[in-house]
C-alpha cells in the first residue's frame, strides 16, 4: 500500500512532463500544417545533387 505514495507522485510528474511537451509543440507550430508533410514524400525534390552527370 505504501507504494501509492510513490507511484502517484511520479505519475504526476510524467503527467506534467508531456503536458508541457505538448504545449511546447503548439506553441512552437508543429500542428499548424498537417497536410504538407503527409503529401510531400508523394512529389519530387528538385534536387541534381544526388544525379550522375555523364
Amino acid at each position: 500500500m505504501s507504494i501509492i505514495y510513490i507511484l502517484i507522485p511520479i505519475a504526476m510528474i510524467f503527467v506534467a512532463i508531456a503536458v508541457a511537451v505538448f504545449f511546447w509543440a503548439v506553441r512552437s507550430e508543429q500542428f499548424d500544417d498537417l497536410e504538407k508533410h503527409g503529401s510531400s514524400i508523394l512529389f519530387d525534390e528538385h534536387d541534381n545533387s544526388n544525379k550522375k552527370h555523364d
